[in-house]
């Protein structure tokens, strides 16, 4: 879907719930798969991805388009929340449930949901050396752990994450650096022990 196209889904989301079922459908497992890489914990990711949505839903009204796609807001509301879960060592759940009952937008059907749960089980089960990698990133400040995550697993370029961030791109290719340099060390140091 091109630039034009999504605004317009976008502003048409903004007093419309099926316009942002649409929007739902098509960024869910994007984000819900960036945050699950950056906590590693399935029940975690799904209740954070959750609130993502419903943050957006409720601030739609008041998004306005900067000439960047509609993913890069919502990447930078995932990277707060996933931020706060870490700050916070917890988080308040919280549900799209209330979502439906003022607006009577549903989620996809819980078969659809469940796939994209074995899904992501069977990837995270699949790559131990994911779970390693994972591991390592945690032990890494937050400002590193963001900017790997979004370059490679996510694989944005340093224009988007800079976007993402709200960070200048030069800023963003010195944390990826200096992240990758911490935890290429961190690897080492975990591999001789």
């Amino acid at each position: 879907m091109g630039l034009e196209e999504e605004q317009k889904l976008v502003e048409q989301a903004k007093t419309d719930a099926q316009a942002f079922s649409a929007v739902f459908d098509m960024y869910y497992s994007k984000i819900s798969n960036y945050v699950l890489r950056r906590v590693g914990d399935l029940s975690s990711a799904q209740d954070i991805t959750s609130i993502v949505f419903f943050k957006a839903w409720r601030g739609l009204p008041e998004f306005e388009w900067r000439g960047l796609p509609f993913g890069a807001w919502l990447y930078r509301i995932a990277s707060n929340e996933v931020n706060t879960h870490f700050r916070q060592n917890k988080h308040a759940p919280s549900s799209l449930d209330e979502l439906f009952e003022e607006t009577g937008f549903e989620l996809p059907s819980s078969q659809d949901l469940e796939k994209d749960q074995l899904k992501l089980e069977d990837e995270l089960d699949r790559h131990a050396d994911f779970v390693l990698v994972q591991a390592l990133l945690k032990e890494l400040p937050i400002k590193y752990q963001e900017v790997l995550t979004l370059r490679f697993f996510e694989k944005k370029p340093i224009k988007d994450i800079a976007d993402i961030i709200g960070k200048k791109e030069n800023t963003v290719k010195s944390l990826l650096a200096r992240g990758t340099t911490k935890l290429q060390r961190n690897f080492l140091n975990r591999k001789t022990l």
